[in-house]
């Protein structure tokens, strides 16, 4: 009966053992497949995700920006640099395609114009020796209609890979297809109090207007340049662009936004010399900003 046992035993080990190789060796084909694909077939191909971007609180002096796309690619390294071509369609893909890939949720969009709201270059390549290369989209800033007033406009392009002679759009259309979309919006920032209302401190703002939200940032990322640590810490805790301010109030930091911040916000809205500048901007603009040191409570 031992000896049974024993038997059983040394060929459960046996079986498990083989087993154990077997699955070994077909996870290693499968993870060596997919890394390396196919050395003769060289693929190209993006991410799923929707790309989004919006001049927002930028100095009004960022006319333009470059939007660079992402193309991945599958197959050998190659010494030399190597063009991709692509489309740029002027309709939504399909659901079938759009169902693996972010889009905003929002459904108010224009088709953006090449040559108006953007331009793209007419020769795009993966440099030698990478795996990855860009698809430079330049927006223009002057061409993005809207106001925060009236509401603005968001802009949509389509990109879909083609095959040239040197790629083949690979995966699946989901993984050949990139939304772009962009925009020149203002949004009062998402500050709420403790009843979920948007909220913006008018005792240290003034009234809300866009212009205040651009200098506002403008001035805290200077920070950086006199208190760096300083700066961290408030970029922890408001974020980069001062999107999370708890009941928008800096409280915990009020010195150091009226003495770099509010006192340099106070003086370009006061000085003559802007006001002209100002007003063609925004012909709406309130000249109301409070001196910072002359507020209740001053430190």
């Amino acid at each position: 009966m031992q000896t049974d046992i024993n038997i059983f035993h040394h060929r459960h080990i046996a079986i498990s053992s083989y087993l154990f190789v077997l699955i070994c060796l077909v996870c290693s084909c499968s993870d060596n497949d997919y890394m390396v694909y196919d050395a003769n077939d060289n693929g190209v191909y993006f991410n799923h995700d929707t790309l989004e971007y919006s001049f927002s609180v930028l100095p009004v002096d960022s006319v333009t920006h470059v939007i660079n796309v992402p193309v991945k690619v599958m197959g050998a390294l190659y010494d030399e640099h190597r063009t991709f071509t692509y489309d740029i369609l002027t309709e939504m893909p399909s659901d079938s395609v759009l169902k693996g890939i972010y889009v905003p949720k929002n459904p108010d969009f224009v088709w953006a114009q090449k040559g108006v709201q953007y331009s793209v270059p007419d020769v795009v390549h993966i440099p030698a020796g990478q795996t990855e290369g860009v698809i430079p989209i330049t927006i223009y800033r002057s061409k993005l209609e809207g106001n925060y007033y009236d509401g603005y406009k968001h802009y949509r392009i389509v990109i879909r890979l083609r095959e040239n002679e040197n790629f083949t759009p690979t995966l699946s259309l989901m993984d050949q297809t990139r939304i772009v979309q962009f925009d020149n919006a203002i949004e009062q920032p998402a500050w709420y109090d403790a009843y979920g209302e948007k909220v913006w401190y008018k005792p240290e703002l003034g009234e809300w207007h866009p212009y205040k939200l651009i200098k506002l940032v403008e001035y805290f990322h200077d920070v950086k340049d006199v208190l760096p640590e300083t700066y961290a810490k408030m970029v922890a805790l408001y974020g980069e662009n001062l999107e999370n301010v708890p009941y928008g109030d800096f409280h915990v930091y009020r010195t150091i936004f009226r003495k770099y911040i509010y006192s340099r916000m106070y003086e370009h809205f006061n000085n003559p010399a802007n006001r002209d500048m100002i007003l063609s901007l925004y012909p709406d603009f309130i000249f109301d900003f409070p001196d910072p040191f002359a507020t209740e409570g001053a430190e």
